[in-house]
């Protein structure tokens, strides 16, 4: 296979790693872009707040830790391994209440995390 000179080359990326290299939470780093998607890689603790993305939906997985998928009707307890997609338009509200959880979530290329870019934070580019 040849890479153009317009293509970067594929890198692996070390979650462990990659995870170690940051403390805040809520704040998205970004771990890779495929296909139009965002790979973001984030640290949660505590509640996030209600919010829906109108034109994509979003993909999160567990890697570790306890995360409550809060919906209008109804929460998903999710463990490390576990993996849901939230529709576009759906209201959720992710929260870690039993201490800090490190997420992999996907998202269309700059879709905001708060479901609004003036609040949302912009993820930062993984240096690892």
């Amino acid at each position: 296979m040849t890479i153009s000179a317009t293509s970067p080359a594929p890198r692996k990326t070390v979650l462990d790693q990659a995870f170690d290299s940051f403390s805040d939470h809520w704040a998205p780093r970004l771990a890779a872009r495929y296909n139009g998607n965002e790979v973001r890689l984030a640290k949660v603790e505590g509640e996030f707040h209600w919010h829906s993305h109108a034109d994509s939906d979003e993909l999160f997985l567990v890697i570790e830790g306890e995360l409550d998928m809060e919906f209008r009707d109804r929460t998903e307890a999710m463990r490390a391994g576990d993996l849901i997609v939230v529709p576009k338009g759906v209201e959720h509200r992710p929260c870690a209440r039993r201490g800090e959880v490190k997420l992999l979530v996907m998202d269309a290329d700059g879709t905001p995390n708060t479901g609004d870019e003036a609040t949302a934070f912009v993820p930062v580019e993984l240096k690892v």
